[in-house]
């Protein structure tokens, strides 16, 4: 082997550090050497490494191991651990009201700024700054438009959009304590990947990343997850549930230490029957079938926990299929379990070892062919296939430097360098709140404009691709301007009714009130404004509001006021028909009636006394000299505003009125002269005699109806003396 080309990787796992030399001939590789040490302590949690120095020493000696066979080595390759990597998910909205569609550039801005607020959600949960997280991946678990699902965003319309994803992020002091671990061993970091990545790099080959499969490394404390679809690694996760669970329900089931339990777990597959020592030192024969059923819920824990980590991370539905690598995949009747629980084919479901891996080849004196020796040999590979570089950029005159694990974005480095995406974009202009008939409406302002992105001085965007040594300027997007909009735009039509009215025709539109003030359509809106649309909504109002008002005297109720009492007469009042139907003046009305309105009458003085009963006189009827003749006087007497009325006098609706009642008095015979003329003879020798029924009378006496009344005139004989 020669040393030069020699291919050093290190898999740094939380129980143990496996090194592995492999060397590229013609295209495909040979592993010369794999090496395998468990760490002294507890130096490792969760792919976090917690003691540098414990971790370095475990490198350290399997360095030395090696450079014993092949020579000084100087530079490796290692992977992140997939457990390391951080899950969250997060939502954002975009207030899209007015805009004619929804542009790529704003969904593209909406998924960053979901993804920067998964980031300081993982960055408040562990008191740190977000930028001190390298985004790896997001997928999208769904989009919304005014709160329903969708499946693309782009060219819709709506008021809210909204989108929630998933983001995975790598701390970055995950990758400084990887550097300073390999510093300590005297080692240069010559490519950094991530562990799923490196299973799936010689696993999965680019032509079958548009398939939607599973990759699980199953290890000793944690299970990690990545998935693939659409050519590309969409999400990563990780289960705090391995190997070590089937070890420890062993160890709890037969009283073994730990090392006896893995080392019987590891026996389950190779072996039908397993002789075991317990802590008393009893040695028991065991068959392989019986402690696979002793531990069977621990199997399913393991399976569960898995299968429901796969269905967050693929939006909820069972990927085409599932590769389990790690030491962990070869619990007994996990691969058929987990396709059950996924409703998979069992055939679907496979652990895949070294002989899955294309144009490999292992010196014969190496024993492990596992699939635990997936990920060491991927992590080899990747840094000749798939090296992760450094990329570093300017932002704003800031340099950032970031992860070359996928296609880089403008929008990655912006996450990258702590500015807030949100935001970038100009705010929205100022809205209006106003109320209109008791419902409350938003008008916003004009939309603000998207920021201003310039890479080497040319116009990009948030997903333009960035390459090492870019140089990017962001600017904030101009505000929208404040809303200013009259009545007429925010009224789309005024309510309108259509009337007939003694045979015209008339058209009511809804008065507008802005704050109780009537105000014509061309008025503007300020914010706070109460907006009222009035439609006359009774007959009396309908005539106000055509200056039809006179009829509203017209039509009231008849009422005089006799004495203080009011009296009313429906006979003299005015009449509303609506559609030949009798109404009154507090009728509603609809579009097109058709309404009749008569005037009402105004009586006579003794019309209104028939019509109460009143007497105002009281008559005699006498003949006199041969012709009948009704004497009168009155009863009562009736004054208006302190004038006496008489019978002919007409009395108007609402008049206030005074009834006296006089003391009723016989008649004599002198009443007659106020009804007849008297013809007095020329000569003036005449006397006069009254007659009543044949009977001389005076002036004074009572008369009766009936009665004969006369007055005749005699000469006066004068005697001359001679």
């Amino acid at each position: 082997m020669n040393n030069e080309t020699a291919i050093f990787a290190l898999d740094i796992g939380t129980r143990s550090v496996i090194g592995v030399i492999l060397q590229e001939m013609n295209g495909a590789y040979q592993v010369f050497d794999v090496i395998a040490k468990e760490h002294d302590e507890r130096a490792m949690l969760d792919g976090q490494i917690h003691d540098i120095p414990a971790v370095s020493k475990t490198i350290i000696e399997i360095k030395e191991a090696l450079e014993k066979k092949y020579g000084p080595l100087r530079r490796v390759s290692v992977a992140a651990a997939g457990r390391a990597l951080k899950t969250e998910r997060a939502e954002a909205t975009l207030w899209v009201s007015g805009k004619t569609m929804i542009t790529k550039e704003d969904v593209t801005h909406l998924e960053l700024s979901a993804v920067q607020q998964a980031q300081a959600k993982l960055a408040a949960q562990q008191q740190e700054q977000s930028h001190h997280y390298y985004c790896v991946g997001y997928s999208v678990v769904n989009y919304k438009i005014d709160g329903q699902e969708i499946g693309s965003l782009i060219d819709q319309q709506g008021t809210e959009a909204a989108v929630e994803v998933i983001a995975t992020f790598l701390p970055k002091i995950v990758v400084d304590s990887l550097l300073a671990a390999l510093q300590r061993a005297n080692l240069e970091m010559e490519a950094l990947t991530l562990e799923p990545i490196a299973a799936i790099n010689v696993l999965i080959p680019p032509t079958m990343r548009r398939l939607n499969i599973a990759l699980v490394d199953i290890g000793a404390g944690t299970s990690d997850i990545a998935i693939t679809d659409l050519g590309t690694v969409v999400a990563y996760g990780m289960v705090p549930v391995a190997g070590d669970e089937i070890t420890e329900a062993i160890s709890d089931q037969y009283l073994l230490d730990f090392p006896l339990a893995e080392q019987t777990k590891r026996e389950l597959s190779k072996n039908t029957t397993v002789t075991i020592t317990d802590i008393l030192g009893f040695e028991t024969e065991v068959s392989s079938e019986e402690i696979v059923a002793s531990i069977s819920k621990a199997i399913d824990r393991l399976a569960q926990a898995i299968r429901d980590e796969i269905l967050l991370l693929n939006n909820g539905k069972p990927p085409k299929a599932v590769m389990l690598v790690g030491g962990g995949s070869l619990t007994p009747q996990l691969p058929k379990r987990l396709a059950k629980m996924l409703e998979l084919p069992d055939h679907r479901v496979a652990i895949r070892g070294v002989e899955a891996i294309q144009k490999l080849t292992i010196s014969p004196d190496i024993h492990l062919h596992g699939p635990e020796l997936v990920t060491p040999i991927g992590i080899a590979i990747a840094s000749q296939q798939n090296p992760v570089k450094y990329v570093s950029v300017s932002v704003n005159g800031q340099l950032v430097r970031l992860f070359d694990m996928k296609q880089l974005t403008i929008g990655d480095c912006l996450l990258a360098s702590g500015i807030s995406i949100h935001k970038l974009y100009g705010k929205p202009g100022m809205a209006l709140v106003v109320t209109v008939n008791g419902q409350m409406i938003t008008i916003p302002g004009t939309h603000g404009q998207p920021p201003l992105i310039t890479k080497n001085g040319i116009p990009a965007a948030l997903d333009t691709s960035i390459h090492d040594g870019d140089d990017i300027f962001v600017e904030k997007g101009k505000d929208g301007e404040a809303v200013s909009i009259s009545l007429r735009d925010l009224i789309d039509e005024l309510p309108r009714k259509t009337v007939t009215i003694n045979g015209d025709t008339y058209e009511i539109k809804a008065a507008v009130y802005q704050n109780g003030q009537a105000v014509s359509l061309d008025t503007y809106v300020h914010d706070r404004d109460i907006i009222t649309l009035k439609m006359p909504e009774t007959i009396e109002e309908l005539l106000h509001s055509l200056n039809l008002s006179q009829w509203l005297t017209k039509l009231k109720p008849f009422i005089v006021y006799l004495n203080h009492s009011p009296i009313e007469i429906k006979a003299w009042a005015g009449t509303i028909y609506k559609n030949q139907l009798e109404a009154r003046l507090s009728s509603s009305f609809e579009d097109g009636d058709i309404i009749e309105l008569t005037d009402q009458a105004a009586p006579t003085l003794r019309e209104l006394a028939d019509a109460q009963q009143i007497r105002l006189t009281y008559s005699v009827p006498v003949r006199f000299n041969g012709e009948w003749i009704t004497l009168s006087k009155p009863l009562v007497q009736i004054y208006r505003n302190g004038q006496l009325l008489h019978e002919e006098d007409q009395v108007e609706n609402g008049s206030t009125l005074e009834l006296v009642e006089r003391k009723m008095e016989s008649f004599i015979f002198q009443d007659i002269f106020n009804y007849v003329q008297i013809d007095i003879p020329s000569s003036a020798s005449a006397t006069f005699t009254l007659l009543k029924n044949g009977e001389r009378v005076t002036f004074y006496e009572p008369l009766a109806p009936g009665d004969e009344l006369e007055m005749t005139w005699e000469p006066i004989h004068i005697n001359k003396k001679s």
